[in-house]
């Protein structure tokens, strides 16, 4: 299982943004209040979001507007 985590890359601001279609701001104030997991890496604490996550916020997401 950690050998898993070690080889799934973690997502950027930018790659999450893309996937998403929305802008990088976006989700940065979702990280900020809390709605999507981030962590803070390296020297400059840039966030950095696991695949997991996000397909949890999607479903959290469709789930709480009725989104198929």
């Amino acid at each position: 299982m950690v050998q898993d985590e070690i080889l799934t890359p973690l997502l950027t601001v930018r790659d999450v943004a893309r996937l998403l279609r929305v802008h990088n701001n976006t989700v940065r104030r979702w990280s900020d209040r809390g709605l999507l997991q981030s962590y803070r890496i390296g020297p400059r604490n840039e966030r950095r979001f696991k695949r997991e996550d996000l397909v949890a916020f999607i479903s959290d997401y469709k789930s709480m507007y009725g989104v198929e």
